[in-house]
């Protein structure tokens, strides 16, 4: 490998932070927005953002594979031992309507785990970082988590879910709030600055990649909607839901979202 794992973090941050120089400039000059066929927004700063990092990719790691929501999927990929996961912008609804919370969210993955992560939030230029085994980084400087004992932990969930009023059942566990990037909200949970992340939708590999690396270096629980911990680079490169649990909550916290959860997934219909 031609790279160490640090010196792949250093050229990942400088690449995530190029790419946020230039969602800067187009948040501030102005982007057009499309829609993809699947009916979800995309935007001029996605494909930008998208050109940046796989610029990145093809010269610095040429032999490392690429998944990105905004790339067709080269299906090549499941052939190779290391990948890149990336969603150029994570909140793309969030961007368009300028609310805070889109991020850029690029990991390494190498053999179904991720080695090597960045998550940043060009609004507040937090750039939240991780590498297997070194720990949870903010900015540069290491994040250390103590147990809270929040007798009123924040859930985040997802915004639609929010808006049916999914979690109602959990009125007596926290507070729920919606999120309007799920990477974001991981990014957030790694921190401890809320509990946990909850939903049963779909997400995908590059929704939750980068997230689920920042987590477990922060000491925090991580799995799919269902409990199952989380293998990337697959043929479909998507889960069924999130359940994410801060280094800083309650141990009982995460029994409880998981039951809350299967109950969900047996009757989605109710409220």
């Amino acid at each position: 490998m031609p790279h160490n794992i640090e010196q792949t973090l250093a050229t990942l941050i400088n690449g995530v932070q190029q790419a946020g120089l230039r969602v800067r400039e187009l948040v501030r000059d102005g982007f057009e927005v499309q829609t993809k066929a699947d009916h979800s927004p995309v935007t001029t700063v996605d494909h930008e953002v998208n050109r940046i990092l796989h610029n990145m990719q093809r010269l610095e790691f040429p032999s490392d594979s690429w998944l990105s929501e905004e790339s067709p999927d080269d299906l090549a990929r499941l052939d190779n031992d290391r990948v890149w996961i990336i969603d150029p912008i994570d909140g793309t609804r969030a961007l368009i309507n300028r609310v805070p919370d889109f991020c850029i969210s690029a990991a390494l993955i190498e053999r179904g785990v991720p080695i090597a992560a960045a998550i940043l939030n060009p609004s507040t230029n937090e750039l939240f970082t991780a590498v297997r085994g070194g720990g949870l980084f903010v900015n540069g400087t290491r994040v250390t988590l103590a147990p809270l004992h929040n007798l009123s932990p924040i859930i985040m969930v997802s915004a639609k879910e929010f808006r049916i009023d999914r979690w109602s059942t959990l009125a007596k566990t926290g507070q729920c709030r919606p999120m309007y990037s799920i990477a974001h909200a991981l990014a957030l949970v790694a921190t401890g600055r809320v509990q946990a992340a909850l939903t049963i939708d779909p997400e995908h590999e590059w929704d939750v990649a980068a997230g689920v690396l920042l987590i477990e270096e922060g000491g925090g629980t991580v799995s799919d909607g269902a409990g199952k911990p989380f293998l990337f680079n697959q043929p479909l490169p998507a889960f069924s839901g999130v359940i994410a649990v801060a280094a800083t909550a309650n141990q009982d916290l995460r029994t409880t979202l998981r039951v809350h959860a299967e109950q969900a997934h047996l009757h989605p219909e109710r409220k």
